[in-house]
């Protein structure tokens, strides 16, 4: 059964399946959040104003995305693609994820790339990269 204090990220469902999708099989956990070690460390190789370049560990992931419902409510999550390392030590996901921007009700449609780093069946380094100038375009109302 997952974790009730999973609830408050509702709004990202759609991106957590997705990416528990392209790893399914390779790490341990119903949940996305359940998929990380403890001291993982989640690298954005994006400058996104408000957003760190940096997060240490699970609970400082989640703190991270606690507030993303307030500003973006994801509907799908598609577009998986996914290459696995031979030795499925890493593995990189391309996907989508598409929804509205809450202020404006304006759409949000972002590509990314991940690439996860796994030991023990558990994420120990997420980099990330996503179409920055999409999301900032969505949030800020401009075409």
């Amino acid at each position: 059964m997952p974790n009730a204090s999973y609830a408050a990220f509702k709004a990202l469902a759609p991106f957590f399946n997705v990416v528990m999708e392209g790893l399914s099989g390779l790490v341990d956990g119903e949940h996305f959040f359940d998929a990380f070690a403890e001291d993982a460390l989640f690298e954005s190789r994006y400058n996104f104003p408000g957003w760190p370049q940096m997060i240490r560990g699970r609970s400082d992931l989640m703190a991270a995305l606690s507030g993303y419902g307030n500003s973006i409510r994801v509907h799908r999550g598609d577009s998986l693609i996914v290459h696995p390392s031979k030795d499925g030590r890493v593995v990189v996901l391309e996907y989508e994820v598409h929804g509205k921007i809450v202020a404006t009700g304006g759409p949000y449609d972002n590509r990314f790339v991940s690439v996860i780093t796994i030991e023990n069946r558990k994420i120990i380094h997420w980099r990330d990269y996503m179409d920055s100038l999409a999301a900032w375009t969505a949030l800020n109302g401009t075409p």
